[in-house]
């Protein structure tokens, strides 16, 4: 059986938490969605996800955090094999160009968004992100068909890269 697979939010003000959830809203069925403040209390949840058998597929985190900051802690993350994997995904409005070249090269991000977002734009992101994530670690993409990329996840099962397990 497949891991549960959930993205995790990294946020300190809480009515952006509120905002990156609420437009979370339609993974969270397939994928739960999960919140932390500090850097932290993401290594504490992060922790917790993975005793229980499961799996951090995304990571949305601002850099701007009380304590360790957003790409210190995409940075900590690398150094764990069970969150190597993670997509990561900076999400601020004020990281500058040395911290984004730090957390490109030192904690192999993702992808970047500006703040303020479109609903739209992070949708767009994260089912790419996701999506990369399933196919990488060989998931059954049929799953996850209706919310990800089913165009990629078909060319998946056409190609037979994926075998069942």
């Amino acid at each position: 059986m497949e891991p549960q697979i959930y993205i995790l939010v990294v946020e300190d003000e809480l009515e952006v938490m509120d905002a990156l959830v609420n437009d979370l809203e339609k993974f969270e069925d397939t994928f739960p969605v999960e919140t932390a403040n500090t850097s932290e209390e993401a290594k504490r949840v992060t922790e917790q996800i993975y005793e229980s058998g499961g799996e951090v597929g995304l990571i949305l985190c601002d850099h701007v955090l009380p304590g360790e900051n957003g790409v210190d802690f995409l940075i900590s993350l690398q150094s764990d094999d069970r969150s190597q994997k993670s997509r990561k995904v900076l999400v601020t409005g004020q990281a500058g160009l040395e911290d984004t070249i730090q957390a490109i090269n030192n904690a192999d991000l993702n992808y970047y968004i500006a703040k303020p977002w479109t609903r739209e734009k992070l949708h767009e992101v994260v089912v790419d992100e996701l999506t990369e994530y399933v196919i990488k670690q060989e998931y059954d993409p049929m799953k996850f068909m209706s919310v990800l990329d089913s165009i990629r996840l078909a060319d998946v099962i056409r190609s037979g890269r994926i075998t069942d397990r």
